[in-house]
């Protein structure tokens, strides 16, 4: 069954690891991480964006896909099913449909507009008992149209929003969704420890997973953040194990690939990525 991220959050955080959020976009991403998690018995939180929303038919099919998924697949690890930077409009979508978990994502809205439409979120998720991530001070690079900069939050704006009862929150430290520049300042350690000392014992979610450094990692770890979001990094590794496979001209004797074949190296990669990352979070065996 589909959980709430409440507990595994608050679990991660008062243990000092991060439960990893990996992104998915097809039955194989799917299946590849589910059963990573099982593996290493660790609690998961699947990502949708709305983008892979419309993609796979809409959130009714994902919600009947992952949970066939974790029933045929025997999977016992916590998992809950999230929309990943919602639009309003698409977090009560999520809801109605059956999500564990969204995200409304109102950063670019002004800080009155964006507490306002987390509040009516908040009455809805409480009286469904789902989990709800705000986000305050936008995450660098693009998810679904929206281009952040990546600012780093005001610690105060956060505190407004988290008041509001919000599970979790997204503030921007600088982080960057996609590759990392080279000329990329880093994390602002000094901002996190501030949005901490606001917020208190609230479980702070780190964007733009793929790239940042392992001792940074860590380190928000250590000040506070509880989940971490990877999408990128699986993108990059199921795209060169499958290029691989086309390039070697693995078909079947000229009648052209058969598609689960094609797609089982870049399963492979995906489980292997969501594996170093669950070690570096260090959510092996908390499920």
């Amino acid at each position: 069954m589909l959980v709430s991220a409440k507990e595994m959050l608050n679990k991660a955080r008062e243990g000092k690891y991060a439960v990893g959020q990996f992104n998915i976009n097809n039955l194989e991403w799917t299946k590849a991480i589910l059963l990573t998690a099982q593996e290493c018995n660790s609690p998961v939180i699947l990502g949708v964006s709305e983008g892979a929303g419309k993609y796979m038919c809409g959130y009714t099919t994902i919600v009947g896909m992952v949970k066939g998924m974790i029933n045929e697949l025997g999977i016992t690890v916590p998992v809950a099913l999230h929309l990943d930077h919602g639009s309003f409009e698409g977090a009560k979508a999520c809801i109605n449909a059956g999500f564990s978990s969204v995200m409304f994502d109102g950063s670019h809205y002004a800080i009155e507009e964006n507490i306002a439409k987390t509040t009516e979120l908040v009455n809805a998720c409480n009286v469904l008992g789902l989990s709800l991530e705000a986000e305050v001070g936008s995450i660098g690079g693009e998810e679904d149209g929206v281009v952040g900069a990546g600012e780093c939050a005001d610690p105060d704006e956060c505190k407004m929003v988290a008041d509001l009862g919000v599970t979790m929150l997204a503030a921007g430290i600088g982080n960057i969704h996609g590759k990392y520049p080279e000329n990329w300042a880093g994390l602002s350690f000094d901002t996190l420890a501030a949005i901490k000392e606001k917020v208190g014992d609230m479980p702070l979610i780190l964007h733009g997973g793929t790239g940042i450094p392992a001792d940074m990692i860590k380190k928000a770890i250590s000040l506070g953040v509880a989940k971490i979001n990877v999408n990128t990094e699986c993108q990059l590794a199921f795209q060169e194990a499958t290029r691989k496979y086309i390039e070697e001209g693995k078909d079947l004797q000229g009648k052209g690939f058969d598609p689960r074949k094609l797609l089982a190296p870049g399963f492979e990669a995906i489980k292997a990525t969501v594996k170093e990352k669950m070690e570096l979070f260090g959510s092996v065996n908390k499920a």
